[in-house]
Order: C-alpha cells, then sequence, then structure tokens
C-alpha cells in the first residue's frame, strides 16, 4: 500500500482567510450594486431633463400635460425598484426605526409636560 502525505488541516488560518476572502467578496458585491444604482441615476436624470426639454419645447402643449413627464414617471417607477433591490426594503423603516420613533414621542411628551 502506498503512503499518502496528508497535510494537517489547518483550521484557524484557512478558517480565517476564507471568511476574509467570503466578507472581501460580499462589501465588492454591495459596492458593485452601489455604483449601478449610482450610474443608474446619473443616467437618468440627464436623460429625462433633455427628454422633458425636447418635448416640451416641441410640442403644441408645451410642458403642460402628460406627455413629457411619462417617460421621467415611468423610468422612475423603475429606478424606486433599483433603489429598493440595492438598499433593501428596510432602508426608511429599518431595524431601529421602531427605537427611534418611540423615542422621539417620548421626547416630546417630555418637553410638553415641562
Amino acid at each position: 500500500m502506498e503512503k499518502y502525505s496528508l497535510e494537517p488541516y489547518k483550521d484557524k488560518d484557512e478558517v480565517s482567510d476564507f471568511r476574509k476572502e467570503e466578507a472581501y467578496l460580499r462589501a465588492k458585491k454591495k459596492v458593485d450594486s452601489l455604483i449601478g444604482f449610482y450610474w443608474h441615476f446619473a443616467v437618468y436624470v440627464v436623460v429625462n431633463v433633455f427628454l422633458i426639454l425636447l418635448i416640451g419645447l416641441n410640442s403644441e402643449q408645451g410642458f403642460r400635460g402628460f406627455g413629457p413627464y411619462a417617460t421621467a414617471v415611468f423610468w422612475g417607477i423603475g429606478l424606486v425598484f433599483h433603489f429598493i433591490g440595492v438598499f433593501g426594503p428596510d432602508f426608511f423603516f429599518g431595524k431601529d426605526w421602531e427605537k427611534r420613533k418611540i423615542q422621539e414621542f417620548m421626547d416630546k411628551e417630555d418637553r410638553n409636560w415641562e
């Protein structure tokens, strides 16, 4: 039977390196999604300003009516979904939101009693 050379399992170093690499990859993915959202928002602003001016100045209704703003409205809905996808639905009502609101109301009542 042949002898195999097995290296001992390096528990701390390998697990630590794996966790660091995993954390780095998660952080990189978040940064990439943030960059993607910011580019999406920048393109949204530039294109929609151009379209609103172009349609508003060249149509009979001018800037009145829904026409000049239709693209911005529907694209804006998509941008909101992209925002929620990047920042998460807890952006506005996160984990600490309820605690902050309770504290805010308690502070407000304390000021009213004084």
